[in-house]
């Protein structure tokens, strides 16, 4: 049994196959990720939920669930979240009052999908809104890396007050770029220093905080030729030496376009995840490869699987107890209320009346 169970993967459907069962029963893999596809109502979200748990308790139920645009579920009872731009609006009237609605959004998000027993969201964006990256956009809280920080650590808050822990990202910095990292390798020309005292400034404020960090794919030439994911100089130099953050390092998914061109070619999802974890992620992400129609006939997710034994048998990685724990502590460690309890329940209630 490997110390180090590193891959987070997708599900094809709305219910395990065998061929699911079959990858989270593998010791490499740590968790699955999920998508609107794998959604009709709470009832099924919930008995899927149970159906992954039921394959091995330790597994990390994540889902990108934000607010705004990025909401995986929205129906039968989900509260429909704020975009983060909101709270920054939000701001400029009444500072005080938005880092409290700040909290009560990540409460409410976070109640809302341990009810239906998701364990954790890929939440908060700590990229700055400088008004040019559309695939960012008004998921960012603001201009200022102070008041991203103050909301970002209400809204960690409010998670924390709901028994989830959380993940700020795309470190250290995605929203000067205007390219999307999903088709292209957007390219921020800034200095490091600059880069630090601004669009990074969130995460060394916050390094105390943070459970865990979600790298960006861009490059920044000035620092190093890699994306930031596949950097040991922004992720083991900067961001765990510099920054001192402790916690768990997810890689952004390896099966966006800008997330395989490494050293100027075209790399496999393998060597990608070799690549990602050589530089100090913790855990690598492999999205929407598991359905039949897509490339290689869905069977991706068992080609990173195979490459990534054959890795650890030659020596070309090296699983990683200390990652392992980071892995662990992001699973919630109290019991979640019942949908009908948090229905009732009057912490719930006032935050549902706080939102934006």
């Amino acid at each position: 049994m490997s110390p180090h169970a590193p891959l987070i993967l997708d599900i094809a459907g709305t219910t395990l196959s065998a061929t699911d069962r079959k990858r989270l029963r593998h010791p490499l893999v740590g968790g699955v990720i999920l998508f609107g596809r794998n959604w009709t109502d709470r009832s099924q979200l919930a008995e899927l939920c149970g159906q992954v748990k039921a394959v091995r308790q330790d597994l990390l139920i994540a889902v990108d669930h934000e607010g705004g645009r990025v909401q995986r579920f929205r129906t039968d009872g989900f509260t429909h979240l704020p975009a983060m731009g909101a709270l920054g609006a939000q701001w400029l009237r009444d500072p005080l009052g938005a880092t409290n609605a700040a909290s009560a959004t990540g409460f409410v998000l976070a109640a809302e999908l341990r009810a239906c027993g998701v364990d954790f969201s890929f939440t908060p964006v700590l990229d700055l809104d400088y008004g040019r990256s559309g695939v960012i956009g008004d998921r960012a809280f603001a201009r200022d890396p102070r008041v991203v920080t103050l909301l970002a650590k209400s809204l960690m808050q409010g998670l924390l007050q709901a028994g989830m822990q959380h993940c700020g990202k795309h470190f250290p910095g995605h929203g000067h770029v205007a390219a999307d990292s999903h088709t292209d390798i957007p390219v921020d020309k800034r200095s490091l220093k600059a880069i630090l005292a601004d669009d990074a400034a969130p995460y060394a404020w916050l390094s105390a905080s943070l459970s865990a960090v979600m790298p960006a794919h861009v490059v920044y030439p000035k620092v190093d030729a890699r994306p930031a994911g596949f950097s040991a100089r922004w992720l083991q130099d900067i961001l765990r030496g510099q920054l001192g953050f402790q916690g768990a390092v997810f890689s952004d998914d390896l099966s966006m376009a800008g997330a395989r061109e490494i050293d100027g070619r075209l790399v496999s999802y393998t060597e990608a995840a070799v690549v990602a974890l050589q530089a100090g992620c913790d855990l690598v992400l492999l999205c929407n490869q598991s359905q039949p129609h897509a490339p290689g006939g869905g069977r991706a997710p068992d080609e990173l699987i195979d490459g990534l034994s054959e890795a650890a048998v030659k020596g070309t990685w090296q699983p990683s107890e200390a990652c392992e724990q980071r892995r662990l502590a992001l699973l919630p460690t109290a019991p979640a209320q019942s949908w009908d309890a948090l229905m009732r329940d009057p912490r719930y209630l006032h935050a549902l009346g706080l939102l934006p």
